[in-house]
């Protein structure tokens, strides 16, 4: 039970840093038959110049940041929003790549559970924002240094 939070961490950063690296490297088969709605969508994107390379650029960096257990909430909440993107073109577009789609929700939602007490502060109700830091206690330490 003890390695299962490292577990999906891992497999979720692999995920990441596979499918991005894999739109620069093409190691991976593109899929056959792809629905001309999911193409149309792909291609906009694809035609925008931009989007694909930051998205991939942000995949990469969030999958070498999770697999090197550093930064993992603030991963998980960059990742949050490409999730349920990747879900609903799969739900709603290409049906084919839904099972992966699931099973990488099902790593997030395990990873945010894993790590719930970094997002305490974020679902709160009310809070109030933290008091600005006093300058004149830390010139007051550097001085006795």
């Amino acid at each position: 039970m003890k390695y299962i939070p490292a577990v999906t961490r891992v497999l979720l950063g692999l995920v990441f840093f596979v499918f991005g690296l894999n739109f620069f490297l093409h190691f991976i088969p593109q899929p056959q038959n792809i629905p001309p709605a999911a193409a149309s969508f792909a291609g906009a994107l694809f035609a925008s110049g931009y989007f694909f390379v930051m998205l991939k650029v942000i995949e990469i960096s969030s999958g070498l940041l999770l697999l090197a257990n550093r930064f993992v909430p603030l991963v998980l909440t960059i990742l949050a929003p490409i999730i349920v993107n990747i879900f609903a073109f799969h739900l709603f577009l290409e049906p084919a790549g839904l099972p992966l789609a699931i099973f990488i929700i099902v790593l997030e939602i395990a990873n945010a559970w894993f790590y719930r007490d970094a997002f305490r502060s974020v679902v709160a109700f009310r809070t109030t924002p933290a008091a600005p830091a006093s300058t004149t206690h830390g010139a007051r330490e550097h001085a006795h240094a």
